[in-house]
């Protein structure tokens, strides 16, 4: 008998039909009432960002495991899943290499005036209308980088082939060769040109980037965000971007998605992307075939892939 799972969040329809194939999937978005099937969901598949809402884990007697199709366990109550012996997983490493490339994508897109030349060409403009402003130059430029875990240390790889100094903060000195370790958040971004946030999310980190480190930042730098929304004082960094006293920022994660602040969507100062970091074809497959793995082994009771609690 195929255990009941609850699947939060949609994925590939690839991995979806192997879902089906393996188990009773119940998505709630369907209009299926979840009173009537909690008692037999005993795993849910999410996303990172959805995670699990505290109602729908405490509705739900039997739950065995959240299996995360991401690396964020923020949404998740790590807590109340380990008191009730519940498993978490998460999809690590095979996002990496994406967020990372999105990162340098956005930082490209802002320094250069990418979309604004992309939008005159469209236009018809060119060649009828001045030209839109000159651009910045990335090669060169000092990036500070809040978090050097896996996708941090990814961004500054990449960032070392456009031959710029790299300097970050942490929890402690990673001893990283090549990389300076910066202890406290606002001299980084006093000494950064770009400062990219890498960082987990939670009540930890929340609000760690204030209305203090963009202005240490300056007028001349830039925030490039392919986190959590949430580490991020979002209405502090509105008011800086309005105000001049930050350069701009490229955003991939907001505060509370999927609502976007008006003052971030209208600013010449801004290239925002939805969430997508780890959206390619590539990337979603693999992270699902781990969703998938981290499941299997759980009801068949093997070691889970990539536990988190």
């Amino acid at each position: 008998m195929k255990p009941d799972i609850l699947l939060l969040e949609p994925m590939m329809p690839e991995i979806e039909k192997q879902l089906d194939a393996a188990y009773n999937v119940h998505r709630p978005t369907a209009g299926e009432p979840l009173d009537k099937i909690a008692g037999s969901i005993r795993g849910i598949a999410t996303g990172g960002g959805t995670g699990v809402p505290r109602a729908i884990m405490d509705s739900l007697p039997h739950l065995e495991i959240i299996a995360i199709n991401g690396i964020g366990t923020d949404a998740v109550d790590l807590n109340e899943a380990r008191r009730r012996g519940i498993h978490v997983t998460t999809t690590p490493g095979v996002l990496t290499d994406d967020v990372a490339d999105m990162a340098m994508g956005l930082l490209l897109a802002l320094l250069r005036g990418l979309p604004a030349a992309d939008r005159y060409v469209r236009d018809g403009a060119w060649g009828h209308t001045p030209a839109p402003p000159l651009g910045h130059r990335v090669s060169g430029r000092r990036l500070g980088i809040l978090g050097m875990g896996h996708v941090g240390q990814a961004v500054a790889t990449r960032a070392s082939a456009f031959a710029m100094p790299v300097s970050y903060t942490d929890r402690c000195d990673k001893a990283l060769p090549g990389y300076t370790f910066v202890p406290e958040l606002l001299a980084l971004a006093r000494d950064s040109d770009v400062l990219v946030v890498a960082a987990s999310g939670g009540a930890g980190s929340r609000h760690l980037v204030n209305r203090q480190v963009l202005d240490a930042l300056g007028p001349d730098g830039v925030l490039i965000n392919v986190a959590r929304g949430s580490v991020v004082d979002e209405a502090a960094l509105v008011a800086a971007l309005a105000q001049g006293t930050l350069g701009g920022a490229g955003l991939d994660v907001f505060e509370h998605e999927p609502d976007v602040p008006e003052g971030l969507r209208t600013s010449p100062r801004t290239v925002l992307q939805p969430h997508r970091a780890s959206a390619t074809v590539e990337t979603r497959l693999a992270m699902g075939r781990l969703v998938i793995g981290n499941l299997a082994a759980h009801f068949a009771g093997r070691p889970l892939l990539s536990p988190v609690a």
